[in-house]
């Protein structure tokens, strides 16, 4: 298998990287009243985004958070059919319809916080439709690549020209998205499965240790043992798979490479990408070992139950915003997360506004 086939053009991703930028609004944000760096990791916040959005250097205008936008892939994975989930594959279309009808956790986080919120069928195993009524303000979007990737155990999840049209759609739905900040979320049994394979091969994770526990239905001992065997089986047949290109179409999903192209495109337009839980955070390494430069605009919002996505942050050397022992997906924990973006821009603003009064 190739490494990049030749119809995949990446976008242009810029590094960020400015340390006078950072020493700039350290300065800004210390007061004589308080210790040096007082405002801890919101210092690093704030040095973040404004290197993000002000690559020439700090502008009055501060950190705009202007019409933020909530993505949420959706996909089935065949390698449920080895059992390795608690969950059936019919609950992945379960949630999704509960979320078009609104009544989603992550429709009142996105109506409270001002989020344009949209789901994408990157390739679920049914046909979806936005329900009758007014539902949640929910828009959807078609960009199926299939019914479902095929199960890995018996051979690679997708080919490589579906690897590449799933990236590619992910990079077109955020090439048409307004805004300056990009929240990403997931829905689809069996995904954690491809996590934790993603994590295992890309960072050379043990599979026992990347795998951990699957949540929901009192998943017991034996549960976890059949769950790691089968994901053996799979790591065994596609040893041969190296880069993430190749891990991506032997072990991945649709909804992982879209939003992993959602995850490239966002950083080419200097947006800033607010990452999820360990499916997104899988498909952001993913993105990452395609254009390394990705990782400077990836803001982690949460650490998850999940053994793996704690692995995954240590080795994407990302500190999340909170941990508060969340087993939901879908861009909940992203969402929860967004005060604090919105406290950095209002800190920012208000040593900005201080120094132009005091000119």
């Amino acid at each position: 298998m190739a490494t990049r086939p030749l119809d995949l053009e990446l976008p242009v991703v810029q590094p960020t990287g400015r340390p006078a930028l950072d020493a700039q609004v350290a300065a800004l944000l210390a007061s004589p009243c308080h210790p040096d760096h007082a405002l801890g990791r919101m210092e690093t916040l704030v040095q973040q985004l404004v290197r993000i959005q002000h690559p020439e250097g700090l502008e009055v205008a501060g950190i705009s958070l202007e019409r933020p936008q909530m993505l949420v892939f959706a996909a089935d994975h065949g390698i449920v059919d080895e059992g390795v989930s608690a969950f059936s594959q019919e609950t992945s279309g379960q949630r999704v319809e509960e979320l078009l009808a609104g009544e989603a956790p992550v429709n009142a986080l996105a109506r409270v916080h001002g989020f344009d919120l949209t789901v994408v069928d990157a390739g679920l195993a049914r046909q979806l439709e936005l329900p009758a009524g007014p539902g949640g303000r929910v828009a959807l979007l078609s960009r199926k690549i299939g019914h479902g990737t095929r199960n890995m155990v018996l051979g690679p999840a997708m080919s490589a020209r579906q690897a590449v049209a799933a990236l590619q759609a992910g990079m077109d739905v955020v090439r048409h998205l307004p805004g300056r900040v990009l929240a990403l979320g997931d829905i689809g049994v069996g995904s954690k499965a491809c996590a934790s394979l993603l994590l295992s091969r890309l960072c050379g994770v043990p599979l026992a240790d990347a795998s951990g526990q699957e949540q929901g239905g009192g998943t017991d001992s034996l549960r976890r043992q059949h769950r790691l065997k089968k994901l053996q089986l799979a790591a065994v047949r596609h040893r041969k798979a190296v880069s993430p290109l190749e891990v991506l179409a032997a072990m991945g999903g649709f909804e992982i490479a879209m939003q992993a192209g959602a995850v490239l495109q966002a950083a080419s337009e200097r947006r800033i990408v607010l990452i999820d839980g360990f499916v997104a955070g899988a498909a952001a390494l993913v993105a990452r070992g395609l254009k390394p430069e990705v990782g400077d605009y990836l803001v982690f919002g949460h650490r998850s139950t999940e053994p793996g996505h704690r692995l995954l942050l240590i080795h994407m050397q990302a500190q999340p915003l909170l941990d508060m022992e969340l087993r939901i997906g879908q861009g909940v924990g992203a969402l929860l997360a967004w005060p604090m973006l919105q406290s950095a821009q209002a800190l920012l603003a208000r040593r900005l506004a201080a120094g132009q009064g005091s000119r």
